[in-house]
């Protein structure tokens, strides 16, 4: 035991700084690739709750139609292959299709972010659907635009409910950023790959490397539950008056709500 620490320590101090550039590599890819995502998953799952009905337009009902279907075709092609397959693909099939060699970086943060996507737009769509269909009709009633609708009442609901599942979609990016080592991305798991080869000691090279993404995953998990407590605002908070009575105002505390209180 004594002489297995004595190794992973060995190990540790002469590959530290590479360990700490695969880990900014990884982390890098991970956040963008899940900010990115997110931002491909509100868009397609905004589209795919725009109202259509039949009073509309030929033209608007068919245009909504196709983009739907090549959204649709995105989605379900992307959630059934494997990333690695899709890295593969989109690496050497740029290079050999157009005759480009795209920074291997810039790939992988392309590669995650179109695959996290997918998976957002279901997460996004499903967000939004969970909204009571009151609000809607609510906030049409009072002259709202469907966007207006959206952006100031149904979007912040959803997103609160969704964070659970983006901060999942994060976590899953970080550990599943290693299968980028295939098209040559030098994030956590090819460094410890290559330190395990250089070295032949592979369970104590990726002992460490389990430890780093251990301590990756379990701080940013506290930090995305942190958040979204503050998001959740104060259990105590005031509801105030009228127009017709400014005087009326109502104390309200959540944390005793259910307790009989």
């Amino acid at each position: 035991m004594l002489e297995f620490i004595n190794q992973v320590l060995k190990i540790w101090k002469e590959y530290a700084p590479a360990l700490w550039d695969g880990t900014i590599t990884t982390l890098t890819i991970a956040i963008i690739g899940t900010l990115v995502g997110l931002g491909i998953g509100l868009v397609i799952g905004i589209y795919k709750t725009i109202p259509i009905s039949p009073k509309d337009n030929i033209i608007k009902r068919v245009s909504y139609k196709i983009v739907d279907f090549i959204l649709s075709a995105y989605i379900e092609i992307i959630r059934s292959t494997p990333m690695m397959v899709q890295a593969m693909l989109f690496y050497y099939g740029i290079a050999m299709v157009f005759n480009i060699q795209l920074n291997i970086l810039l790939s992988g943060l392309i590669i995650v972010s179109v695959n996290t996507g997918a998976y957002m737009s279901e997460i996004v769509r499903g967000g939004i659907i969970s909204i009571d269909h009151g609000q809607y009709e609510a906030a049409h009633s009072i002259g709202m635009t469907h966007t207006q609708t959206m952006s100031k009442i149904v979007l912040p609901q959803a997103i609160r409910n969704i964070m659970p599942s983006i901060g999942n979609e994060f976590i899953i990016n970080i550990k599943d950023s290693c299968v980028l080592s295939v098209i040559g991305v030098t994030e956590l798991f090819y460094v410890s790959k290559y330190a395990a080869g250089a070295t032949f000691h592979y369970f104590e090279t990726f002992s460490i490397t389990l430890i780093y993404y251990f301590v990756l995953c379990f701080t940013i998990t506290k930090i995305l539950r942190y958040l979204e407590k503050r998001m959740d605002g104060p259990d105590s908070y005031t509801i105030m008056g009228s127009q017709t009575a400014p005087e009326a105002v109502i104390h309200v505390n959540t944390a005793n709500h259910g307790k009989g209180e």
